[in-house]
């Protein structure tokens, strides 16, 4: 007996600690590349003409919400309970749509600006209202990173158009609240298949009022349902399981990694060139999340 109550208080101290900080850095890690991943697919199918933005954003849902009720469904054993909420599924549906249509009229380097100053202002704002802060050594990285998002997007930025950057801004908005709501839940998969069913008759409704003006190609079909039921429905599961060990800030702060990492992967898929502005801000900005989750370690 006394050994039962010894090996029950571990594991309720086990979960009171919460999730190792390896297993958080790891978390991260994967779901920011998964972002990376999903930008560089919607630039693909979007930017070179294979979908339309209503088209993609449905595909994009249903594809991830058809894969995700699968994964639960066999996770539960119950025939796919799913949870989630309605605040969460619009959200999702507001940052999936913003996104596509927005990357009709901006370059990727003012969208990644704009759409990554929102998150940033969003989730730093909730932050600093429910009384979290950085130690010196986690506001040094937050300013780093956050120089180095600048100067890589900086050059070249021109005036962006007024109805594409009020677009991604509020993709910007709505992906920071959508982490936010998910930093609360006990079971992401179930929550992110409730969130994504939740969003999908929202898109199916643009689609539908966007029809005159619809137009797919195979290419196209395919790379939004890649983004949906992979880079996003597995992605953002990762994601709301890597929340549980992050405050506000430092989740706003990671996200800082997903235009290097994106404009890395497009040396790959894009042929683009890696130039030492490049390589220069990627380290900054990696540097400054890496000293941001160190001294999270510390803490």
């Amino acid at each position: 007996m006394s050994e039962s109550c010894r090996n029950s208080s571990a594991a309720l101290s086990a979960e009171q600690r919460g999730p190792s900080p390896l297993r958080i850095v790891l978390l991260t890690a994967a779901a920011m590349i998964a972002f990376a991943a999903n930008s560089l697919l919607c630039r693909l199918a979007l930017q070179r003409g294979a979908i339309d933005a209503a088209s993609f954003s449905s595909l994009r849902l249903v594809s991830g919400a058809l894969l995700l009720a699968l994964l639960a469904g066999l996770a539960s054993g119950r025939g796919g309970e799913r949870r989630g909420d309605w605040p969460a599924g619009a959200m999702l549906f507001c940052y999936v749509a913003c996104f596509s249509f927005a990357y009709l009229t901006l370059s990727a380097g003012t969208g990644a600006l704009i759409l990554f100053g929102a998150v940033q202002l969003t989730m730093f704002v909730a932050g600093l209202r429910a009384g979290e802060r950085f130690r010196p050594l986690g506001w040094l990285g937050f300013v780093l990173a956050i120089v180095g998002l600048v100067y890589l997007v900086s050059p070249g930025v021109t005036a962006p158009a007024p109805l594409g950057a009020a677009l991604m801004a509020a993709a910007g908005v709505a992906w920071g609240g959508y982490s936010l709501r998910g930093r609360g839940q006990a079971d992401p998969l179930a929550a992110t298949a409730g969130n994504f069913l939740r969003a999908v008759p929202l898109a199916l409704a643009l689609s539908m009022l966007s029809v005159g003006r619809a137009h797919v190609t195979l290419p196209g079909v395919g790379l939004a349902m890649l983004s949906g039921a992979v880079t996003s429905g597995i992605g953002y599961v990762i994601w709301y399981a890597a929340l549980k060990g992050l405050t506000a800030l430092r989740a706003a702060t990671v996200q800082l990694s997903v235009p290097p990492l994106a404009a890395l992967g497009g040396t790959v898929m894009l042929a683009e060139a890696i130039t030492p502005r490049l390589a220069l801000t990627s380290v900054a900005i990696l540097g400054g999340i890496a000293l941001v989750l160190f001294e999270r370690t510390r803490g």
